[in-house]
Formats: C-alpha cells, sequence, structure tokens
C-alpha cells in the first residue's frame, strides 16, 4: 500500500480503513471491510486496488469458512482481473488469481506462473513471496520455501503473513519446534488468523502436543464456529493426496471434525 493508486482521498480512506478492518480476522469485520472497498469503488470506478481489495474480501470469507457459497471465489476471480484490466502492474490482484488458481482449480503450475508475475513487477514487494511460499508448499517444495522465506523476513520482519507458509514448511519438514515458534509469533501478531490456528493445531497433533492442540482447536472454532472437517479436505489443494491426508489426520485426531 505504499501507492495511492487512486487521485480521490476519499476513495483512498475507505480503502485504508477496508484494510485495517481485514486484517483484524473477524467475520464482522470482513463484513465492515466489503462494504468500505464497494465504496471505494463507487467513488472511484477506475480505483485498482480497490477490486483487488474486494476479491481479497471474498476469498476469505470463503477460505474462512463463514460462507461455503462456490460462487464466492468466481466473483473474487472477476474482480482480480478487473483490477488486472485497470492495472496489470497490481500484485495483489496477480497474488489473488494465483490463489484462486491454487484453491479452486487445483491448477498448481498456473498458481505458480501468476504469482510469478506479482514478484516480477514488485520484486520487493513481501507477500508475493508469500502466496509463492503457499504454492510451493501445496506442491511438495517445502524445503525451496524455507529458503526463501528465510531470506524474505528482512523485507517486512513484523509481517504475519510470511510466517504463514514458513510455519507450514517447517511442519511438513517435521521440524516442529521451529513450526511452533514461527506460528505462536503469527498469533502474537494477529490473535484471529485462522490461518495461523490450523497451523498450529495440526503442528502441536502431530508432535504429541494434545492438549495444546486441543486450545488450538477452541480458537480455530472462535473464529469460525461452522468450521467443518469435511469441507476442509475438499477445499486443500496439496497435489500429493498424502500430505493431505496427514494434515486431516493431525486435524481430526485434535478433536475438529
Amino acid at each position: 500500500m505504499e501507492r495511492t493508486y487512486t487521485p480521490n482521498l476519499e476513495a483512498y480512506d475507505y480503502l485504508r480503513r477496508a484494510m485495517e478492518a481485514y486484517f483484524r480476522g473477524t467475520p464482522a469485520d470482513n463484513a465492515q471491510a466489503r462494504q468500505w472497498c464497494e465504496k471505494a469503488i463507487a467513488l472511484d470506478p477506475t480505483y485498482a486496488l480497490a477490486y483487488a481489495g474486494l476479491g481479497w474480501n471474498y476469498f476469505v470469507e470463503w477460505i474462512s469458512q463463514w460462507n461455503q457459497d462456490p460462487q464466492l471465489l468466481n466473483r473474487a476471480f472477476a474482480l482480480g482481473q478487473k483490477a488486472l484490466a485497470l492495472d496489470d502492474s497490481l500484485p495483489h490482484a496477480h497474488e489473488l488469481l494465483a490463489l484462486i488458481y491454487l484453491w479452486r482449480d487445483k491448477q498448481h503450475e498456473q498458481a505458480l506462473a501468476a504469482v510469478k508475475r506479482s514478484v516480477a513487477h514488485a520484486p520487493n514487494w513481501f507477500s508475493g513471496y508469500v502466496v509463492m511460499g503457499m504454492i510451493l508448499n501445496t506442491m511438495g517444495r517445502p524445503q525451496e520455501t524455507i529458503r526463501m522465506q528465510e531470506q524474505v523476513m528482512r523485507l517486512s520482519p513484523q509481517s504475519v503473513p510470511y510466517l504463514m507458509p514458513l510455519g507450514g514448511a517447517y511442519r511438513m519438514t517435521r521440524r516442529y519446534e521451529e513450526a511452533i515458534t514461527v506460528l505462536k509469533r503469527a498469533i502474537t501478531l494477529a490473535p484471529n488468523n485462522l490461518g495461523a490456528h490450523l497451523n498450529l493445531t495440526a503442528t502441536y497433533s502431530e508432535s504429541g502436543h494434545e492438549e495444546e492442540a486441543r486450545a488450538e482447536v477452541a480458537e480455530v472454532l472462535r473464529l469460525s464456529p461452522q468450521f467443518s472437517l469435511e469441507a476442509w479436505g475438499q477445499m486443500l489443494p496439496y497435489k500429493d493426496p498424502a500430505e493431505a491426508e496427514r494434515v486431516l489426520t493431525a486435524l481430526r485426531k485434535a478433536g475438529l471434525k
């Protein structure tokens, strides 16, 4: 968010408030963020970043299981495309499309190509590397994620997102104590980050920390009361079914249903 992207300061302020609400990580905040994104677009219909922000809003609603309407991802994708039609260099939109290629379509190579476009346009914007790490993890390449994320930490050392794929990669490679340290730090910085709590639940479960895993289950259900393990299994985009089953087994053992 280093560039304004719009001459309309009121539109910019609405989007700024939307991003702050979005990062608070609750359904109510996400709903408020959506209204503010829509107001930003109404004030400036050429505001590419506002379209991308609204698309991310729909994606978060879907992946958090606050609403399992499959059309949410289609709306998010259309908004990402609209953003790129207005500004093809916008990294946020390339990252959004990458995640939809991954989670909706299970098209790993297409997702990787999309996020590489983000990094090419904005090599110093940390979130492109975060999304790339997520994709590499689902492709069964966690060692690459670890090398990349450890280097990228210097771009935004206090940012929660980069901790997510790094923690996941540590878990995948059974470096459990490192995974726990990273994910607990993510939760300290963003207590309502559902992905961090899910990752930490699986990590605790796999490493034999049963009491801690159960405590994390309570946090998952606090953030996503309708969370369904069956639905999560259908959503997971791991290329290797065995890796997806490993995650589901760990979450099931911890008490998620």
